[in-house]
């Protein structure tokens, strides 16, 4: 198995011992190992605060978007070797193009933002405002990069585009970001940022990357820093809540937990156009890379004098999405990232199954084209009915970040707002 590295102090750095195995989501072999043991973790943030700062800091914002854009050109001219390893991540080439171009997409649109700012390495926020007579007091706010490190830590589910649009916003910005991707996609992450390391696009301590655990590496930031997490409410909570964050009031950007919705208007009938887009969006929805999207519908809200009609319609368009390897082009829905990941949702099921049935898939077993089902990380579409939403906690709380939803009925249109609002 390929050790990855990770790229810190301006290095390719493997840390010590064997670390975590990571797995083909499609076959489940081994395929790679992470380590991050031996880091050390205050240096690393010194060396972005240090050298990747000062570096950017010196650049002027169109600089900085110049070189956003010079990045985006670059890595789509390797778009085949990022397909390639991200099919071992479960994903289709449909979800892949979604991660990849669209995270180099997201460098494109902030590239283009430049325009918006001065070509000055600062800018002025609005006009001088007098606060004093005859002019002889003024304010005027001059805004400049934070002289720290932007500490990003990823979700699985994006190991692309969730570098690559949190990237473009501190890099906009002069300040330079240590990346963290969730360990078991980290692979494809780190074969993009070998793709931007070798560029030289960047300078030098502006992009680190930390394959594994991230150790105590919160445990050193400052108030001139910024941590973003996406993942999980409860890890995001506790990494919120560490006493190097609130000791000094470190900016701490949170995205986790959604339980979207989509409602059935009271006067949509099978006949209308309306009806067969709303069972096509809850389709890709719950199939699209295989459920694991941050805005992927949870809830599905529907007059109750339609929920049979709805049940039926969603189960014959679910029963034709093809579940299998990504490399089969008759595929539309891969695997999950990996068995762990598998578990999990199973087991958030098994909780929503407290108020709630399944009327369509099973838990147990899936049909698949060129894979085996047990080996990878497969599992059938879940559709969920739950016949009192008012009554349940579990279906306004617990997340199944897979391929499930739910199917809730209401009898008025201030019934399905109120739970949405749920």
């Amino acid at each position: 198995m390929q050790q990855l590295e990770n790229y810190i102090l301006g290095s390719w750095i493997k840390g010590d011992g064997q670390g975590q195995a990571l797995y083909n989501a499609v076959t489940g072999a081994p395929n790679f190992t992470a380590s991050t043991k031996g880091l050390d973790f205050k240096d690393i943030l010194h060396y972005a605060r240090e050298v990747g700062n000062p570096a950017l800091r010196q650049m002027t914002f169109h600089e900085r978007g110049l070189m956003l854009k010079a990045l985006a050109l670059h890595l789509r001219n390797h778009l085949p070797k990022f397909y390639e390893l991200s099919y071992q991540t479960g994903a289709t080439k449909a979800d892949s193009w979604i991660d990849i171009e669209g995270g180099i997409g997201n460098l494109f649109a902030n590239a283009s933002l430049r325009r918006k700012f001065p070509n000055e390495s600062f800018c002025l926020d609005g006009d001088p405002h007098g606060l004093g007579k005859a002019g002889t007091f003024m304010g005027h706010h001059l805004l400049v990069p934070k002289e720290g490190v932007a500490v990003h830590i990823n979700a699985f589910n994006f190991p692309v585009w969730g570098m690559l649009e949190k990237i473009a916003v501190n890099l906009l910005a002069g300040v330079p970001a240590v990346v963290k991707p969730a360990t078991v996609t980290s692979f494809l992450t780190e074969a993009v940022v070998r793709e931007i390391a070798a560029s030289g696009i960047l300078p030098q301590g502006a992009l680190q990357l930390i394959c594994g655990s991230a150790g105590d590496m919160l445990s050193h930031v400052t108030a001139q820093d910024v941590v973003t997490f996406t993942g999980s409410a409860h890890t995001g909570l506790m990494l919120r809540s560490s006493e190097q964050i609130l000791a000094n009031n470190v900016p701490f950007n949170m995205e986790a937990d959604s339980l979207n919705c989509i409602v059935l208007g009271k006067d949509v009938t099978p006949d209308m156009p309306e009806w067969d887009l709303f069972i096509k969006e809850v389709r890709k929805e719950m199939t699209v890379k295989c459920g694991q999207k941050c805005t992927a519908i949870r809830r599905i809200f529907v007059p109750e004098d339609k929920i049979e009609d709805v049940h039926i319609a969603l189960g014959k368009a679910l029963a034709q999405t093809t579940i299998g390897n990504p490399f089969n082009e008759k595929v539309r829905m891969g695997a999950l990232a990996g068995n762990t990941q598998r578990n999990e949702v199973r087991e958030q099921v098994q909780r929503l199954l407290a108020s709630s049935q399944i009327i369509y898939g099973s838990l147990d077993s899936v049909e698949v084209i060129d894979a085996d089902a047990q080996a990878g990380a497969f599992m059938s579409p879940i559709l969920l009915l739950n016949e009192n939403p008012f009554n349940s906690q579990e279906v306004h709380e617990v997340e199944a970040f897979g391929p499930v939803s739910t199917l809730m009925p209401y009898r008025t249109t201030d019934e399905a707002i109120q739970l949405a609002k749920m």
